[in-house]
């Protein structure tokens, strides 16, 4: 269980200092966009309270009660599956890192009301208009790993 907490550790650290140096640091919530590595990368400001990409947003505090409590109950879930079924070294730190991600989005949803999304990643001359942020990348690869990594015992 080691493992569950330095992944999750490091992931809602990650995730939480970037939005701080970013959102705060570079006052990126009132330049609304920087170009980092143009066309590919910027930050875009945005302010999510739905779940991906904006999906059931309504802005409505008991709609983000409902969010910040089923991410703690998915939270709760993982947890106790990889305790009850150790997946291994990689299942474990997937695990980590899914709950870890997932704890930065509550956060935010605590401090700000929404979460705080600004990479946008653009290519080949197309306008990509959504913004992710650290959260969704370790949420993502957490479960991700879950799926390769899963089940008792498991290496590779």
């Amino acid at each position: 269980m080691r493992l569950v907490f330095w992944g999750g550790f490091w992931a809602f650290l990650t995730d939480q200092a970037s939005k701080y140096i970013v959102v705060h640091m570079m006052n990126l919530r009132e330049l609304l966009y920087i170009e980092v590595l143009p066309p590919l990368l910027q930050f875009r400001m945005g302010w999510n309270d739905g779940i991906n990409f904006g999906l059931f947003a309504n802005g409505s505090e008991a709609a983000r009660w409902v969010l910040i409590a089923i991410a703690l109950a998915i939270c709760a879930f993982v947890l106790i599956w990889v305790r009850r079924e150790p997946p291994g070294r990689w299942g474990m730190i997937s695990a980590g890192l899914m709950i870890g991600g997932a704890l930065g989005n509550v956060a935010d949803r605590l401090l700000y009301g929404a979460v705080a999304d600004f990479l946008n990643m653009s290519c080949c001359g197309i306008d990509n208009p959504f913004a992710f942020n650290l959260s969704d990348v370790w949420v993502f690869a957490g479960a991700f790993g879950l799926i390769i990594f899963g089940g008792s015992k498991r290496e590779a």
